[in-house]
């Protein structure tokens, strides 16, 4: 009987965190700040939750720019927290950007780093909402 019950025990156990995790499968949109004060643009990203696991795909040339869209790796969320990576390739070299990200309700807080044209890490900090479409 005790072994039933440890049984049943850690089966909800593992339910319950399952169910703590945030929910950000669907598209979210923010701004992308410009570039020299020039007016910002929307990016549409889209995520899928599977567990502690996330996917999804953003606009290739992450401002709504044209062309497949690109895949985002490494993606996890724990909580209310997520995380991925983007990697583009331009002109023979591949750019890697990190998105960390907080959900609440249908808000999610990202701060994205990349490095900058002389390596130093840049930061910028966004917050995207839930789309309904």
């Amino acid at each position: 009987m005790t072994k039933k019950l440890l049984f049943v025990m850690t089966i909800l156990l593992v339910a319950s965190f399952a169910l703590l995790a945030a929910d950000v499968s669907g598209k979210w949109t923010f701004e992308q700040p410009g570039r020299g004060g020039n007016p910002g643009r929307p990016v549409t990203i889209t995520l899928k939750v599977d567990g502690s696991t996330l996917t999804g795909t953003m606009p290739a040339g992450g401002r709504g720019g044209g062309g497949d869209p690109i895949a985002i790796s490494d993606g996890k969320v724990d909580g209310n927290a997520i995380s991925f990576i983007v990697k583009r390739e331009m002109n023979g070299n591949t750019m890697i950007t990190k998105y960390e990200g907080v959900v609440s309700g249908d808000e999610l807080k990202l701060k994205i780093t990349r490095n900058g044209q002389d390596g130093t890490p840049m930061t910028t900090e966004v917050t995207a909402k839930r789309s309904a479409t």
